[in-house]
């Protein structure tokens, strides 16, 4: 089974929140199918999409796994946005949170530190 994601975060001004997100993602959006929405490819068929939708907007929860999280965090870090919290479950499995301006929380995880 292929399986494809198409994940929205509601935010109340466009303009505002396109910057914060330019400097999350460290990359400009891959697409701007309006005056209103910009979208990101995060992998191949994998995309983050912001929409000003005020009246919704600071409720979305989204984690995205990836395989290199501290090379990833480090890169949010270098561009000036610090995590909200950083979490380890007992499993090992790591957990990194932001909030974007409005609120919404975009996580990273990652497998467990590698013993060595």
């Amino acid at each position: 089974m292929d399986i494809d994601l198409f994940a929205g975060v509601a935010v109340k001004d466009f303009k505002a929140a396109s910057a914060w997100y330019e400097r999350f993602f460290g990359t400009e959006p891959a697409f701007l199918p309006n005056d209103i929405e910009a979208v990101w490819e995060l992998a191949e068929h994998r995309y983050v999409f912001i929409e000003q939708a005020p009246e919704r907007a600071g409720g979305a929860l989204l984690t995205v796994f990836v395989s290199e999280l501290d090379t990833v965090v480090d890169g949010v870090t270098e561009r000036g946005i610090e995590p909200l919290k950083r979490e380890t479950y007992e499993n090992g499995v790591r957990k990194v949170t932001y909030r974007d301006p409005d609120g919404n929380e975009i996580g990273y995880g990652g497998a467990p530190l590698e013993a060595g």
